[in-house]
C-alpha cells in the first residue's frame, strides 16, 4: 500500500513515518517544503520504502498527482507555532486553507481514506473545560491573529465532514492537544522543548503571563498511533476526536518540574504576553480533552505521564546544548 504523508519532515508527521515503517509494509512518500519540517528528521532512515518530495501542499497539480498515486492520505502540513501565526497570519492562513482543500478535493477523486490534523485551538478561548467534540467554540476578534489560526482549522473540519456527507469520503479529523517529544523544536513557541533547552543551559525559563494557564501534554509516539488506528477504523470515518491525554499542567508548576528533573539551578522568569506578542494578544487560560469519544471508539486513550514526556526530551536534548 502507498500512504503519503504531507508535512512528513515535521515534528509529528516524522513520527508518524516512523510508526508506519515500523508497524506496517507500506511504502511512503512525504510531501514537504521544508519551511517549519527538517529533512533531519529523517536522515536516521534508511529505507527504499521512504520517498521525500520537496514541495508545497498549497501547489493543486502536485497535490493531486501525489494522492492520485496513493491508498491514504495523511495530511499533517500546515503553519505551525502561535509565534509563525502572529509574525505570519496570512501565510499561514493561506497554507491551512488551500492546503487542507487541495488534499481534500484530490481524495475525494477516488474516495481515498484521509486523516485530517486539526487542533485544539478551534475550541479557542472556551471555558467548558474537559472539551468535548461537539462543544461550542468561543473566539475572540479578527483583530486579535491567534484566532486566525484557529478559524482556519475550524474551517478545515468543515471542509473534511463536508466532502465526507457529500462524496462519502472516508476521512477523520484529529483534534491535537500539546503533543510533545524528541524532535520537537522550541523555535516556533512549543513550551516544553523551549522550557528543556533553558534549564540544561542554566538560563531562567520564561513564562508567559502570569503562568497560571494550563495545558495537557501527550507523547508524540501515542498520537501517531492514535492517529495511524483511527483512519484504519471504519467507524471513525466522518467524525472529529481528540486526540490528548487528561491531566491538564499549569505552566509554572511545568517549570518547576523541568527544573527539578534536569537538576538545574535556573529560576524563572514571567513575561506579559503583551510584550511577548502583541497588545491584542489572548491565550485561553485551560485547554484538557474529553477523552471519552475516542475511549468508545478505539478502546484506549494516551496514557503517558509528563514526566516521562519530559525525559524523553531531555534526554534527547541533552547532548545537544553547550555544557555551562
Amino acid at each position: 500500500m502507498s500512504v503519503l504523508i504531507t508535512g512528513g519532515a515535521g515534528f509529528i508527521g516524522s513520527h508518524l513515518v516512523d510508526h508506519l515503517l515500523a508497524e506496517t509494509d507500506d511504502r511512503i512518500v512525504v510531501l514537504d517544503d521544508f519551511s517549519t519540517g527538517s529533512a533531519a528528521n529523517l536522515t536516521h532512515l534508511e529505507t527504499d520504502r521512504l520517498e521525500t518530495v520537496d514541495g508545497d501542499v498549497r501547489d493543486d497539480s502536485l497535490v493531486a498527482d501525489l494522492v492520485a498515486d496513493s491508498d491514504v492520505v495523511y495530511h499533517l502540513a500546515a503553519a505551525v507555532g502561535v509565534k509563525t501565526i502572529v509574525e505570519h497570519p496570512l501565510a499561514s492562513m493561506r497554507t491551512n486553507l488551500k492546503g487542507t482543500e487541495n488534499v481534500l478535493e484530490a481524495a475525494a477523486e477516488d474516495a481515498t481514506p484521509t486523516f485530517i490534523a486539526s487542533s485544539s485551538e478551534v475550541y479557542g478561548k472556551s471555558e467548558a473545560v474537559p472539551f468535548a467534540e461537539d462543544d461550542d467554540r468561543v473566539y475572540g476578534p479578527t483583530t486579535a491573529p491567534r484566532w486566525g489560526y484557529a478559524t482556519a482549522k475550524a474551517a478545515d473540519e468543515f471542509l473534511a465532514l463536508g466532502h465526507h456527507a457529500e462524496h462519502d469520503l472516508p476521512v477523520v479529523v484529529g483534534r491535537y492537544f500539546n503533543i510533545v517529544g524528541p524532535r520537537q523544536s522550541g523555535q516556533y513557541g512549543m513550551v516544553i522543548p523551549t522550557f528543556v533547552e533553558q534549564a540544561l543551559a542554566g538560563e531562567d525559563l520564561t513564562v508567559y503571563g502570569d503562568g497560571t494557564q494550563t495545558r495537557s501534554f501527550t507523547h508524540v509516539a501515542e498520537a501517531v498511533s492514535i492517529t495511524h488506528e483511527l483512519l484504519t477504523t471504519p467507524d471513525a470515518h466522518g467524525e472529529v476526536f481528540n486526540v490528548g491525554a487528561p491531566g491538564p499542567t499549569s505552566i509554572n508548576d511545568l517549570a518547576t518540574r523541568v527544573i527539578e528533573l534536569t537538576n538545574s539551578d535556573s529560576g524563572v522568569t514571567h513575561v506579559p504576553f503583551a510584550e511577548a506578542y502583541s497588545e491584542d494578544f489572548e491565550e485561553p487560560d485551560e485547554r484538557e480533552p474529553d477523552v471519552s469519544k475516542l475511549r468508545d471508539v478505539l478502546g484506549r486513550t494516551p496514557t503517558v505521564d509528563l514526566d516521562r514526556i519530559l525525559r524523553d526530551v531531555i534526554d534527547e536534548r541533552a547532548d545537544e546544548v553547550p555544557a555551562r
